[in-house]
């Protein structure tokens, strides 16, 4: 539960859904935050753990067996597509009806676009999980605050040590 700044551009959406759930505390704000509910809820529920897993492999863990193809089944149902804006820009929009997953899916495609997607990550920290954006210059940032998650993790190492 950091005090960074938010993700840049389109991360911050996906930053902010993936931090509606506090793991620590079990506090899911999706449904207020997005307003959100039924089947719908759901799958939104379903693309934020989705999502918290390929950051969390974005800081350099395993990411699970099947994660991949079920991020990529939750991002194929909100299909993009291209569009020249009137400068000649080339732009991504949801294909069809603009939803949470259509925003995500053109966020993760920007950003993939421009070498920051592996920069949003989930905080090592078993009881946190918190996306953050790693600014750090190496790209190498484990813990979404060292003042909080990084100190107790290191004081786990120091205690294991001795």
């Amino acid at each position: 539960m950091s005090g960074r700044a938010p993700a840049p551009g389109g991360l911050a959406l996906v930053e902010q859904l993936v931090n509606t759930l506090s793991v620590d505390t079990g506090d899911d704000r999706l449904a207020a935050e997005f307003g959100l509910s039924g089947a719908v809820l759901a799958d939104a529920a379903e693309l934020r753990e989705a999502l918290r897993e390929a950051l969390f492999a974005h800081a350099g863990h395993a990411f699970p067996a099947g994660a991949a193809d079920r991020l990529n089944r939750l991002l194929a149902a909100a299909p993009l597509a291209v569009r020249v804006d009137a400068a000649g820009a080339a732009v991504l929009v949801p294909a069809g009806e603009p939803s949470l997953a259509s925003g995500v899916a053109e966020a993760v495609a920007g950003a993939a676009a421009d070498g920051t997607w592996p920069r949003l990550k989930a905080c090592a920290a078993d009881d946190c999980r918190w996306a953050y954006y790693d600014r750090s210059p190496a790209g190498r940032g484990r813990w979404c605050s060292m003042s909080a998650c990084g100190s107790r993790a290191k004081m786990r190492t120091y205690r294991a040590r001795g």
